[in-house]
């Protein structure tokens, strides 16, 4: 499974932005698709994911200004940040997974300013 990102970009703190990634290829009827976030010198954490069947997990960080959505089809999702803080600055990686395989995006970065 392929997945093309969005590209981030630099908002100031208190903005919002939205990040889509869509997956082509061998798409399993059962799967996950989501986000995690990298800074230097730290693992990747999660930020946000959603089933095929709909069930959500949130990490922390993106609890109550974070939103995570995908299309009917289920190959696009899409993240709603909000509020956004200087913390949220790091690149930002799309995933997928289902019983067989795991993908990842190339990574978009983004910047929140003060």
């Amino acid at each position: 499974v392929e997945l093309v990102e969005s590209e981030g970009g630099l908002v100031q703190a208190g903005g919002s932005l939205e990040l889509s990634c869509t997956a082509s290829g061998s798409v399993f009827g059962a799967n996950t698709m989501g986000w995690y976030r990298q800074t230097p010198g730290k693992e990747r954490e999660l930020v946000a994911t959603m089933t095929s069947g709909g069930k959500i997990e949130y990490g922390d960080s993106a609890k109550g200004r974070f939103s995570i959505s995908r299309d009917v089809f289920g190959r696009t999702v899409t993240l709603q940040m909000d509020s956004l803080k200087p913390d949220d600055t790091a690149v930002y990686y799309c995933s997928y997974s289902d019983y067989v395989s795991r993908s990842w995006g190339q990574g978009t970065r983004v910047t929140i300013s003060t």
